[in-house]
């Protein structure tokens, strides 16, 4: 798309700029978070296989006390990350899909309603082909590990692909990611708690409704959403539910509306310029002129006002967690100790369940559903997307890595049943993530069936 010309002329850079001016190009890339989070996870991969390989694991076991004499929190590293970093990701998530729900692709039914049954089918095949395979014993449990889908991954795929797919397909793929984000989420609230303290919930529930309380009051100020966040954390913690469903509680009670409308916003702005314009004769350095500087306060506040918190947390939050949360996830959960016949691992029913439910039932399940979806005329496909495209968004939907190695914990907890589930999740997902890329790259934005 064309762009018109800048409305002012860009500062020359500073120093520090032009330093860092690389790494910013990189981070603005759509695909940088998925080759972040690939380096991350070769990275475990080659250490946990090492000779220094004893290090790895005993790093994540160093336990890290937080609180006071009174009252404090002693977790091993590796928990302070699941169960404590990995919060503020479920939080992002929790946004995602309540801007999704208010203003983007699931606002309407009919909107929703072919990436909704596509991530329906993208869970439920997947989970039978699972359960087809450990109907019972002690793999019983990672039923819910190849539902999920890995959304940074399956985009940062998808964006190596450039404008050989259409923009909707891009929207298709996050509306589909995100819908099926919210299904893990009520998975594991449902379905990996093993047991319910009610007195933790119900202070969980006193800190849920004091935040909704402050968004019916107006306030908007990020710092009292975190600091009741915490509370909630806490509360969620104690009570036996997982404690990243605190961040998913919480983001449901963020706002979302503007102070004031753009009519409003462009009338404001126009009268505080026209007053720092007027107080120019004050002094000569904005620094030292008191008009000015209240002009610049009262446009800064005009301009927050004239943004949804939902939407300036969710942009101040996704770099830290792309570029730094998920990546450390990936460091800490990613490394399996490969030993042995690494080809009977695949034999394993919980590897080949894993696996097959990845690369096998999310292309059926995706596919499938989509396909029943339309031919009953409850949705359309999206304009300029044909099924072969469908088809290849389906296998990148099979990229279930995050997700999938977050449930493995919930279900297996440490020790060979986690490995066996970890080594289905990384073949599975590469698997995916090739065959969905090959796919896709044959195709054309435009391309018609024949």
């Amino acid at each position: 798309m064309a762009h018109g010309p800048a409305l002012v002329s860009p500062l020359p850079p500073t120093p520090i700029e032009r330093l860092i001016s690389p790494f910013q190009r990189f981070i603005r890339t759509e695909s940088s978070g998925g080759i972040v989070l690939l380096v991350f996870t070769v990275v475990a991969l080659v250490w946990a296989n090492s000779p220094w390989w004893e290090s790895y694991h005993h790093l994540w076991e160093t336990k890290l006390t937080i609180g006071t004499a009174d009252f404090a929190l002693s977790k091993s590293l590796h928990h302070w990350i699941n169960d404590g970093l990995m919060v503020v990701f479920f939080f992002l998530v929790g946004l995602e899909i309540k801007r999704e729900l208010l203003v983007g692709e699931l606002a309407s039914v009919r909107q929703a309603t072919l990436p909704v049954a596509a991530a329906l089918g993208g869970m439920v095949i997947p989970a039978l082909i699972y359960f087809v395979i450990n109907p019972s014993g002690p793999g019983a449990r990672g039923w819910g590990i190849p539902m999920a889908t890995d959304i940074a991954f399956a985009l940062g795929v998808l964006a190596l692909l450039g404008k050989r797919v259409p923009l909707a397909l891009k929207v298709f793929l996050a509306a589909l990611a995100i819908a099926d984000d919210l299904g893990a989420v009520l998975v594991i609230a449902l379905f990996y708690t093993d047991e319910i303290v009610w007195n933790a919930i119900a202070g969980a529930g006193l800190m849920l409704a004091m935040a909704i309380m402050a968004n019916q009051m107006g306030i908007r100020r990020p710092a009292v959403y975190a600091l009741l966040g915490v509370g909630l954390w806490l509360a969620v913690f104690a009570s036996g539910v997982h404690a990243t469903v605190a961040g998913v509680l919480l983001a449901m009670a963020i706002p979302v509306r503007t102070r004031i409308d753009t009519g409003q916003f462009m009338e404001r702005s126009r009268q505080l310029l026209h007053r720092f314009d007027e107080a120019g004769v004050e002094a000569a350095d904005v620094v030292t002129n008191p008009g000015q500087q209240a002009a610049i306060s009262a446009l800064e506040k005009t301009c927050e006002q004239a943004q949804a918190p939902l939407q300036r947390i969710e942009h101040a939050l996704q770099p830290y967690v792309a570029f730094g949360i998920i990546p450390l996830f990936a460091l800490a959960n990613a490394g399996v100790h490969l030993t042995g016949d690494i080809g009977a691992a695949f034999a394993q029913p919980i590897t080949l369940g894993v696996v097959l439910g990845l690369a096998l039932g999310k292309p059926i399940g995706v596919t499938l559903l989509s396909w029943l979806t339309v031919r009953a005329g409850l949705a359309d496909l999206p304009r300029g997307i044909t099924w072969s495209h469908i088809h290849g968004v389906s296998w990148l939907a099979g990229i279930g890595f995050t997700m999938s190695l977050f449930v493995g914990n919930l279900a297996f907890g440490e020790g060979a049943r986690l490995d066996a589930a970890k080594i289905g999740i990384l073949a599975a997902s590469l698997a995916a993530g090739i065959v969905g890329w090959l796919i896709l790259a044959r195709l054309g934005p435009t391309q018609a069936e024949t």
